[in-house]
């Protein structure tokens, strides 16, 4: 398997995850005493969907330089 089929696994997995931390979020925070930290829990799986969205954003444009580089 190829870096990009990869990255598109890991992204999807990701979005799983964040998902699920989230609602795990929703739910400890609607208890009587709730634990604010816990509001931070989905931000790592979110900060990592940022890098790998951005890497599959950046990708097509990526080939389509390296291509005419390379053309030339």
């Amino acid at each position: 398997m190829n870096w990009n089929k990869w990255i598109r696994q890991i992204h999807r997995w990701l979005a799983i995850a964040f998902t699920v931390t989230v609602i795990v979020t929703f739910i400890a925070l609607s208890q009587e005493d709730p634990v604010v930290w816990i509001s931070y829990v989905p931000l790592l799986p979110l900060a990592l969907l940022l890098l790998t969205g951005l890497y599959m954003f950046v990708l097509p444009y990526a080939l389509k330089w390296r291509a005419s580089r390379a053309g030339e």
